[in-house]
């Protein structure tokens, strides 16, 4: 903490300043151009995203169709595809933050409302545009390629043969809590503040972290850790097996989210020994 001597004492000053919490309803954000520009990037950064990387599954999966004449060794396989997804949302993170913030998830929405970084009101529109932006990304691939986008699964989120249910939503809750974890880590005032000698390019780390997780649990549930990608396949798939479990690429996005939104705000930035502090402190109590 940096000191500075103001006639003769001294008084402490912060070296990174929080920005002041969004309102829980701020109407004013709908008279703002600003707002809207900023669903419209959200949606088209969600197509884009679910484009590339759908568009991903379904070539590797045909290319490495043994019956098809494929070669069981060819394709991207399961390190390429968790490089798309990485990949993708390292480029669409980097394009949109200044603009939208660079959400592309309804789960770092979610987090991010907990956290008090965004107004309900916009965390809503934004879970619409997400999920509106996956829905026509997947369209656009199943309308440049139906026969292989219903041959091979359309890219649609689905629990694995051997796995149980609590497995599947307990690698969807502690995938999504080291994405949205990286993303209050890497976009933290204090961070930046602290480690300014350090440039650390904010899309780069929440892109490996998108990559990492994919390579523990795309053989268990396909990863979601994204509740539009995962909504916007099973709608366009619209098959059985992409809805019988398609519960838990929202519970457990959600949950891992908020666990991460309330560990980094509550233990890592000590908000909950700040407020306990304050709670103390306060005489009239």
């Amino acid at each position: 903490m940096a000191k500075h001597d103001v006639e003769g004492g001294s008084f402490s000053a912060k070296d990174y300043h929080d920005p002041p919490p969004a309102p829980l309803i701020d109407a004013e954000e709908l008279t703002q151009w600003s707002f809207y520009r900023a669903l419209i990037a959200e949606f088209i950064a969600t197509m884009l995203f679910l484009y590339i990387t759908v568009l991903t599954v379904i070539g590797y999966k045909s290319q490495s169709d043994v019956k098809a004449g494929g070669d069981v060794c060819g394709g991207v396989g399961i390190l390429g595809i968790a490089w798309a997804f990485g990949g993708m949302i390292f480029i669409l993170v980097y394009c949109t933050a200044g603009i939208s913030g660079g959400h592309i998830n309804p789960a770092v929405t979610f987090g991010l409302f907990l956290a008090r970084k965004v107004s309900l009101i916009r965390a809503i529109m934004y879970m619409v545009a997400q999920c509106l932006g996956a829905i026509c990304g997947v369209g656009l691939v199943k309308a440049f390629q139906k026969a292989y986008y219903n041959r091979y699964g359309g890219g649609a989120n689905e629990l694995s043969e051997g796995y149980s249910t609590g497995v599947g939503l307990g690698a969807e809750i502690i995938g999504t809590f080291v994405l949205v974890y990286t993303v209050f880590s890497a976009t933290d005032p204090k961070r930046n503040a602290r480690d300014s000698h350090v440039p650390v390019l904010a899309p780069l780390p929440i892109g490996f972290a998108v990559f990492m997780v994919h390579l523990a649990t795309i053989p268990v549930t396909g990863t979601g850790i994204n509740p539009a990608r995962s909504l916007g396949a099973a709608v366009m798939y619209n098959q059985q097996k992409a809805w019988d479990d398609h519960w838990i690429f929202w519970v457990g996005p959600f949950i891992g989210a908020a666990i991460a939104a309330f560990y980094h705000q509550f233990i890592l930035r000590a908000g909950a020994a700040k407020a306990l502090g304050s709670f103390r402190s306060n005489p009239a109590i």
